[in-house]
């Protein structure tokens, strides 16, 4: 490892070209890391506005008084958007009921279950597209200081044997090449801060994202519930859909 006492404490490129070179793999790869990271930190936040605005937009078409049916034929039969798939999914087995014309109460129960099963599928798989990605900001937020503090010790090392070697041990060159080494932690640092404040939002995000889909499927089945004329599951929410 060189020793250049001439060499700017404060000019990160300076710093990274006299480090030793597991220092430098280790700073490239805290970089990666830091600019994945930083790429699933954008995705997220403008992927949780775009559900988060498409469902204020749907829920606000659920509350303008229209059937439920109109609005799941307005959807179409396949939706991208969660809520109307949902909708759609619910719609589409109470047709299937309806054209039976009369139901027994096992029929309607059957039913009921029947929804609330394919609702929680749809409710789980869309609770698991959100959430990817943040298992690379744990992993980020978490490794990123200790990877770090590694190519630290690792220069410090090899900074204190150089000194030695030169049996120079004056504080200008001293200086520069513990500043090297732990540049190395102040890149992990900057990797994992953000990392670890992103994971935390977008968890809580996720979360209430999930629960407003629970939500929205125990008004389906309570809409439902009481057109068929059987007790909801769950007790009702404050606030129903429309009847059917």
């Amino acid at each position: 490892m060189t020793v250049p006492a001439e060499a700017s404490m404060l000019n990160p490129v300076e710093l990274f070209m006299a480090a030793d070179w597991v220092v430098k793999v280790v700073m490239i790869g805290l970089v990666i890391a830091s600019l994945w990271s930083w790429a699933i930190i954008l995705d997220k936040f403008f992927r949780f506005a775009a559900l988060n605005r498409q469902a204020d937009q749907f829920e606000k078409a659920i509350s303008s008084g229209r059937s439920l049916e109109d609005i799941a034929h307005q959807a179409g039969p396949n939706p991208d958007p969660i809520l109307p798939r949902m909708l759609v999914a619910a719609i589409t087995d109470w047709r299937e009921a309806r054209a039976r014309q009369t139901m027994s109460e096992a029929q309607s129960h059957l039913l009921i279950s029947r929804i609330d099963r394919a609702l929680d599928s749809l409710i789980a798989r869309e609770s698991q597209r959100v959430e990817t990605g943040l298992g690379v900001l744990s992993v980020v937020a978490t490794a990123s200081p200790f990877i770090g503090l590694f190519g630290t010790v690792w220069g410090i090392m090899n900074a204190f044997d150089a000194i030695a070697t030169a049996g120079n041990t004056n504080l200008t060159t001293v200086a520069p090449a513990i500043a090297e080494a732990l540049f190395a932690t102040a890149i992990g640092l900057a990797a994992a801060i953000p990392a670890y404040i992103a994971y935390n939002a977008f968890s809580i995000e996720a979360g209430k994202f999930a629960a407003r889909l629970e939500s929205f499927a125990d008004d389906l089945q309570a809409a439902i519930a009481r057109r068929l004329g059987t007790g909801p599951a769950t007790p009702p929410p404050s606030s129903t859909p429309r009847e059917i």
